[in-house]
């Protein structure tokens, strides 16, 4: 995605030479109007309906359109790294020190929070469902053989999963086989590959209960302090990329961050059930 520029010194000098103040004017209020910034953000705040939620009640209380693009944190944070975003909104934490603290942002703040599930088929043939520990879980799975879906995007997702194999003292590299498959995809899409293979899956519970193609799945394994999920969020330092819209963009996470904006998070339901908690869960 190329890099987005404000419209610069010289073009508007052209137009108050060809128009004069009234067009100059007129270009200034159609710039105005038109302001926007990026985000980059996961799939999961997509796919669970989220942005379609907030972004309208933000945009309508400030002019400012929000667009969004949706990737695995990785690749969200790698977006932001080349100046292709504004600000980013993501979930692994590890990740995001290190994008504070290799200085392409000076701050994060905890947004929002829910927790990680794990989704199987009713048959159950690890004999995983009611387990409160997420690395039994994981190991059951594993010594099984029985079919698992992997985003395989570094995703936070992905991250997490990863984390509790090796936690579980699963050694992937050299256990993996046909049972385990990767998907490189986000959430939904991920969702759909373990439907259709009767797999099991680490999911968020957002993009969750906003999936409606769920065939024999079903959640078994919740309710583990290791699933909590938190999102942060940060504005792309524009010491890094001057471009970087700074004023609207940290004018997004003061609204989120706000009051209203909590608020309007909380208030996020799917079937009558909240799928994201306001700020850090602490």
């Amino acid at each position: 995605m190329a890099k987005i520029r404000s419209i610069g010194r010289r073009a508007l000098m052209a137009a108050c030479m060809a128009g004069g103040l009234a067009a100059f004017g007129a270009a200034g209020d159609a710039r105005a109007q038109s302001t926007f910034i990026v985000v980059s953000s996961t799939t999961s705040t997509e796919q669970s309906g989220l942005f379609k939620h907030l972004l309208p009640a933000f945009t309508k209380q400030t002019g400012i359109e929000v667009r969004v693009v949706a990737l695995g944190t990785g690749q969200a944070l790698d977006a932001a790294r080349r100046g292709d975003a504004d600000v980013v909104l993501v979930h692994d934490l590890p990740a995001e020190q290190r994008f504070v603290a290799e200085g392409f942002a000076k701050t994060r703040a905890d947004v929002m929070y829910n927790d990680f599930v794990i989704v199987g088929p009713k048959s159950d043939p690890a004999r995983i469902g009611g387990l409160k520990d997420t690395l039994e879980a994981m190991r059951r799975i594993q010594s099984a053989q029985a079919p698992f879906v992997s985003r395989g995007d570094r995703s936070g997702t992905h991250a997490a999963e990863l984390r509790f194999w090796k936690e579980a003292g699963v050694d992937l590299e050299r256990t993996r086989g046909p049972w385990y498959k990767e998907t490189g995809s986000g959430m939904g899409p991920a969702l759909n590959t373990a439907s259709g293979m009767n797999a099991y899956l680490l999911t968020d519970r957002g993009t969750w209960l906003s999936f409606r193609n769920r065939g024999e799945l079903q959640v078994l394994v919740e309710g583990d302090r290791r699933l909590f999920n938190q999102y942060g969020v940060m504005l792309v330092n524009p010491e890094r990329h001057p471009h970087v819209k700074r004023e609207a963009g940290q004018r997004f996470i003061d609204w989120l961050l706000s009051a209203e904006g909590q608020r309007t998070v909380a208030e996020f339901k799917v079937n009558g059930e909240q799928l994201f908690f306001p700020g850090s869960g602490s």
